[in-house]
């Protein structure tokens, strides 16, 4: 009897510590740190905050800030110690480089334009990525600086 008493418990407990985890994607309170750094760069700003897992294994922590800027739409992605890894302003398509848009035109001329958007990483390098539909798929194009291509990314 207490061996199935022992069971039941330890199931039950099981059972509870698994709806207890933080689904990615999900919006959540970010550590106080987090939210301190976040609230120096930005003040006054009331973000959005999403749990995002990434790395190999998904085995690292991001959280990330979605807000409104002078600027437009923005996102701030911020590892577990509170370090800035990422910025993403949404911007027209008017602000990518034409080369750029030149080699849209040229390798995916029937591949509507969704999103445009600037990104500076924690090593404070510059990209744009262009969102396209093709063949009722989704891309991301990531271009340098300069405007010259760099990777495609299919999306989910």
């Amino acid at each position: 009897m207490k061996r199935i008493f022992l069971i039941m418990a330890v199931l039950y407990n099981s059972l509870l510590m698994a709806q207890n985890e933080i689904e990615p994607n999900s919006k959540v309170t970010p550590p106080a740190k987090i939210q301190e750094v976040f609230q120096k760069e930005y003040p006054n700003v009331k973000p959005v905050w999403i749990l995002e897992y990434v790395g190999d294994d998904n085995d690292e922590i991001r959280y990330e800030a979605k807000f409104k800027s002078k600027d437009g739409e923005a996102l701030a992605v911020y590892d577990n110690l509170a370090i800035l890894r990422a910025f993403e302003l949404a911007i027209p398509t008017s602000k990518v480089p034409k080369v750029a848009l030149s080699y849209l035109k040229q390798y995916y001329p029937k591949s509507k334009i969704g999103e445009c958007s600037i990104v500076v990483d924690d090593k404070n390098k510059t990209t744009y990525e262009v969102g396209i539909q093709n063949n009722s798929k989704f891309y991301d194009v990531v271009f340098d600086q300069k405007g010259g291509f760099n990777v495609i990314i299919q999306k989910d």
